[in-house]
């Protein structure tokens, strides 16, 4: 009896997504958004707020952000002193803000440094800011006075050029089919299109196969089946 061949285990080669502005790809759901960024510095409002989903983006486009205004990230668990001293003296970034209880008092004080200070803050959000766990009255009101701008979860015609992108980073030419295949099946977010476009370059490589359907098909199900049992 033949021994079975040992399988070729893929290289890690760091396919991280891309966070530059040329790596964004632009449609209806994130059209808003990318507009504001793009229109820094010429703000309305010294304080914006990005609110979309898990996935929809929000990370990236605060990653360009951040970039083009050298801003500091500041946590909003613990705004003090020394993030009020950033804020007056340039830009500074928020991510994630809104999901659990924060720094409201430091929150404040950072908004009016912002404003007295002629800087800019860029918070990124699940929620919008009505709906964030806010008690204190003078904060809420500062939060009605900010720009806030949504992200919709990613539609059909975004998914598919992400998916055309990524596998085209990796050197890979996938028939459309497949790619409207993934499209109608994944989750709708970005982070669901990186993970299964790298899970089937993996799977690929291990098995020295092209990716197909039925490649394709078998992956999603071994992908949702590890969601179930908590997997990423």
């Amino acid at each position: 009896m033949t021994a079975a061949l040992p399988r070729q285990l893929p290289l890690e080669l760091g396919h991280e997504p891309g966070y530059g502005r040329d790596d964004l790809i632009v449609a209806t759901s994130n059209r808003a958004a990318v507009d504001i960024i793009d229109r820094w510095p010429n703000w309305l409002s010294p304080v914006t707020v990005l609110a979309g989903p898990t996935g929809s983006g929000k990370t990236h486009l605060a990653a360009i952000w951040k970039a083009a205004s050298d801003a500091e990230i500041l946590n909003a668990g613990g705004i003090g002193p020394d993030a009020l001293e950033k804020a007056s003296a340039g830009p500074v970034l928020i991510d994630d803000i809104g999901a659990e209880p924060f720094d409201e008092t430091g929150l404040f004080h950072l908004i009016n440094t912002v404003r007295q200070s002629g800087t800019s803050l860029l918070m990124t959000s699940r929620r919008w800011p009505a709906n964030w766990p806010v008690t204190l009255p003078d904060l809420a009101s500062r939060l009605k006075a900010a720009t806030v701008v949504e992200i919709s979860e990613p539609d059909d015609a975004l998914l598919t050029a992400v998916i055309y992108k990524l596998f085209a980073d990796r050197q890979l030419l996938v028939e459309p089919h497949i790619v409207s295949y993934l499209v109608s099946r994944i989750e709708r977010s970005l982070v669901a299109a990186n993970r299964i476009v790298d899970r089937l370059d993996r799977v690929a490589l291990e098995q020295k196969s092209r990716i197909t359907r039925p490649l394709a098909a078998s992956v999603l199900a071994a992908f949702e089946e590890g969601q179930g049992e908590g997997g990423e």
